[in-house]
């Protein structure tokens, strides 16, 4: 992590060297949260906790900016708990391990913590500095907002003073944000029916790896595989053309990562076995020639274990593989309003035995209501005529553009004079946590900036140095052009 202290700006990545040796996983932020309220607290900035457990920093205006609109800068202080199969680490006790790689700092094996490390790191480092001019600051940083936004679910009014919100969780330097997608979680739980398995049946162990994975928003629409997906096509034709009966399916980890590995058991006659293995590897051959520009690396195996006892039912399977196969997933579709932009997806990204339950966890995505409610009708559809339980959970709404944002128009004008060209206004297909406070902030005019951020929710992600230093430029810029109050 020392290699980082030679970068530019060195106060931010001091900080997120730091940020990067605190395990902060998830649901587990205590130890990340303890240490950001004494950071505050030597810097001899006012903190205060809420009863969720998101933090709020305030910092004076510099001098002769008192008059000017007090800005909330926002951050989440969790992050995606995402490794390599072959790499040993344990995100409630290890710190990450990033180094520099050419242009760009990544992890050794796993994610890097960038999304919203950097950006974490980036409004620390404004605080902490004598020599940045601002008006009233304020530091909203918040819990959880990977796996649920409970900390944005939970902000209550009227902790937060200022009139404007940046929102530093953008991943793409050169883009400025005016809005996301909302979401929802689907999960659909079966009862599994098991029997004896009969004589004259080998088992065998089927895993896939090696895929990309990512984000399951940003990186929805750029093909790459869906492990879980890949999976359940030959378990399907397996099932039907050699008989196999399953014992265990499991894949992906996160609802909201593109899932990178599966892993099925399954039993099936002994004399079917070598065409078995004869059609799985034609099956790999096929995918691997499909998908070998996006997905170069994809690896399955197929062994034979210890021998398995008990079997699903074949009517339980089919129901299971059926839904499964027909579940919509990736991109549902694009938006007629904005060019090239994701409006609705889907990701069936966690498959799990759980004792005698099956559980398929999803996450719709949409920038709008309609599209959300569509696809949740499409995945309770497949799902109940397989004879699951569906159940919808955690929505949190789109964060709808406003064409009238004075932020935003400071932004781009920003921007232009720094970089002497204009960005792009955007709208990110991910969930972004500026729906959830205009609930109870329905006055913040809001807009969310970054650096750029390849391949988050991986342990390919990485972000480029350069884009640090610019998206830094223009934090620091925009402070200082901060309007009077009315």
């Amino acid at each position: 992590m020392s290699d980082l202290s030679q970068l530019s700006p060195s106060s931010l990545w001091q900080i997120f060297a730091n940020i990067c040796s605190i395990p902060h996983p998830s649901k587990h932020e205590q130890k990340i949260s303890l240490w950001i309220q004494s950071w505050a607290q030597e810097q001899g900035l006012s903190v205060k906790e809420d009863a969720v457990g998101n933090l709020f920093i305030k910092k004076p205006a510099t001098k002769g900016m008192e008059s000017r609109k007090g800005v909330i800068l926002q951050a989440h202080m969790d992050m995606v708990p995402q490794k390599n199969n072959d790499t040993k680490h344990d995100f409630l006790t290890d710190p990450i391990r990033p180094y520099i790689d050419g242009e760009w700092v990544t992890a050794q094996g796993t994610t890097l913590g960038a999304d919203n490390g950097i950006g974490l790191s980036s409004a620390m480092a404004v605080l902490a500095s004598a020599d940045i001019v601002h008006g009233p600051l304020e530091l909203l940083v918040t819990i959880d907002e990977e796996a649920g936004m409970s900390g944005a679910f939970g902000l209550e009014a009227g902790w937060l003073d200022g009139e404007i919100l940046i929102n530093t969780d953008s991943e793409q330097e050169g883009e400025v944000y005016m809005g996301c997608a909302g979401g929802v979680d689907a999960s659909a739980t079966f009862t599994l029916e098991n029997e004896a398995v009969p004589a004259g049946y080998e088992s065998f162990n089927l895993s896939i790896s090696g895929l990309k994975g990512g984000h399951s928003g940003v990186d929805i629409h750029t093909g790459r595989a869906n492990a879980n997906k890949l999976l359940v096509r030959f378990l399907l034709q397996a099932s039907r053309e050699f008989g196999i009966q399953l014992t265990e399916l499991n894949g992906g980890s996160l609802r909201n990562a593109i899932p990178r590995e599966a892993n099925a058991s399954f039993v099936v006659a002994s004399e079917n076995v070598e065409a078995l293995k004869t059609a799985f590897g034609a099956y790999l051959s096929t995918i691997r020639a499909n998908l070998h520009i996006v997905e170069p690396d994809i690896s399955m195996l197929l062994i034979q274990p210890e021998t398995f006892e008990q079997m699903w039912t074949q009517a339980c399977q089919n129901k299971i593989l059926l839904a499964l196969n027909g579940c919509v997933n990736g991109v549902v579709r694009m938006s007629d309003d904005i060019d090239g932009v994701v409006e609705t997806s889907l990701n069936l990204g966690v498959l799990r035995c759980k004792g005698p339950k099956f559980v398929a966890l999803c996450l719709i995505r949409s920038l709008h209501d309609d599209g959300r409610t569509e696809t949740e009708e499409m995945v309770e559809s497949v799902f109940t005529l397989a004879g699951a339980k569906v159940e919808f959970s955690g929505a949190y709404p789109g964060w709808k553009p406003s064409t009238n944002s004075e932020i935003m128009n400071i932004v781009r004008d920003t921007y232009q004079e720094n970089f002497n060209k204009i960005p792009e206004i955007m709208v990110i297909h991910a969930g972004l946590e500026c729906g959830l406070f205009k609930t109870e902030y329905p006055h913040l005019d809001m807009v969310s900036i970054g650096p750029t951020i390849k391949f988050p929710h991986s342990p390919d992600e990485k972000v480029e140095i350069a884009t640090v230093g610019e998206y830094w430029q223009l934090l620091t810029a925009v402070l200082a052009n901060i309007p009077e109050k009315h």
